[in-house]
């Protein structure tokens, strides 16, 4: 099933991003009563409260989508990040015959949202990328950590890497891009992968870094042997002793490490990693999608990879959305955009059974091709990006446009 874009976009992630002004007013729909005419799509966004912004970004960008020829009427709910408010929301949307609901944007929300939706057997296309709200009914359309990581593992594994590792934060984050790794690694076919958490601060850096790469290990059997040779009355040990110094270290066992750190925790593991031999092209670093938004600064991790949508597919929405509001959207907005025409391939049909969310051709969005799953778990074709020598980032594997390969 394809997102009939291309004749509304004529001209032509994701982790949350703020907008950068707030969009002007917008009208929420008053309390629904019971439809008299079409079917309506429930949308539910943070209209008010601190993320109002992006809210308003995500309404505009469902707004432009809803502009297309047959797609039914937006039925627009504030819930201003609010649990609570969000399942009201929910419960009146049902109550007006709404059959789908667009929404909300975080994972509280969701879980709210669900358990008023789930009993009436209303679908959810959530905002979330927390994989956690996955569930038969409930789609997260947020690029989550399971995504990003399983197309890395797969690039890594195509590319003849052999041996995984992580340092990863503590925290949900962290406990997210573990639980995805380990998924990930058995179906790519690797060993189980070495993974050290914490981090934080520079101790806990080189106390995770010397445990991760078996550092006092490598380095304390050559260090002996050049003891040894060196208080030899041998001349012939004593050259060689000069010889094993100047040879590199053996270097740590794994040939893939990934790595979920930002800002100033990034910085200060990028200037250790050398320190314990992880360095390229012996390792190849991943890292998570956020990791864009400061390519530029990265220059530490040259050869570095991240998965994100290819941002060039996405240029006839920009354009659109740019013509219609003056504003670039945030990428978060290509989410809302993406639910809405998903809500009017549904509406074509007649059909909001999980049944037809769940066509295996799927959709194609804004950002490439998306995959609804049976289970609530979201496929999307996601590129590699590598960071290069002097900072910024290029596509060094293109979107897949077949979701059912393995890895994509």
């Amino acid at each position: 099933m394809i997102l009939a874009c291309g004749s509304l976009l004529s001209a032509c992630g994701q982790t949350m991003e703020q907008v950068a002004a707030p969009a002007p007013p917008l009208t929420v729909a008053p309390p629904p009563l019971p439809q008299q005419g079409p079917r309506r799509m429930a949308l539910l966004l943070p209209l008010s409260g601190p993320n109002a912004a992006v809210g308003g970004a995500m309404q505009q960008a469902a707004g432009l989508a809803a502009s297309a020829p047959g797609t039914p009427p937006l039925d627009i709910h504030d819930t201003g990040g609010d649990p609570a408010r969000a399942a009201d929301a929910a419960r009146a949307a049902i109550a007006a015959g709404d059959p789908v609901i667009l929404g909300p944007l975080t994972a509280e929300e969701t879980q709210a949202v669900a358990g008023a939706a789930m009993p009436a057997g209303v679908p959810v296309l959530s905002f979330s990328s927390d994989p956690s709200v996955a569930t038969p009914g409930v789609w997260p359309l947020g690029i989550t950590p399971a995504q990003q990581v399983r197309r890395l593992v797969a690039a890594a594994r195509q590319e003849g890497r052999q041996h995984l590792a992580a340092l990863l934060p503590g925290g949900a984050f962290g406990d997210a891009m573990q639980a995805a790794l380990v998924d990930a690694a058995g179906q790519a076919g690797f060993d189980p992968p070495s993974i050290q958490r914490g981090g934080e601060d520079a101790g806990s850096v080189e106390a995770a870094l010397n445990t991760l790469t078996n550092y006092e290990s490598r380095t304390s059997e050559l260090e002996a042997r050049i003891k040894a040779m060196r208080e030899s009355t041998n001349p012939e040990s004593r050259q060689q002793a000069a010889v094993l110094a100047a040879q590199p270290v053996q270097p740590p066992s794994f040939d893939t490490l990934l790595l979920a750190a930002r800002g100033e925790d990034l910085r200060r593991l990028a200037e250790a990693l050398p320190r314990y031999d992880v360095v390229a092209p012996q390792v190849r670093i991943l890292g998570p999608s956020f990791w864009a938004s400061g390519a530029s600064r990265l220059r530490g991790l040259a050869g570095a990879w991240y998965a994100l949508p290819d941002a060039t597919q996405r240029d006839g929405f920009v354009t659109a959305f740019q013509g219609k509001y003056g504003d670039r959207p945030p990428p978060i907005a290509d989410i809302a955009f993406d639910a809405t025409l998903i809500g009017k391939a549904l509406a074509e049909d007649n059909d909001f059974s999980i049944g037809a969310l769940t066509k295996p051709d799927g959709y194609s969005g804004v950002d490439g091709a998306i995959v609804l799953l049976p289970d609530g778990h979201v496929n999307r074709a996601l590129a590699i990006y590598q960071i290069g020598q002097s900072g910024g980032a290029t596509v060094v594997s293109p979107a897949p446009t077949d979701l059912s390969s393995p890895g994509s």
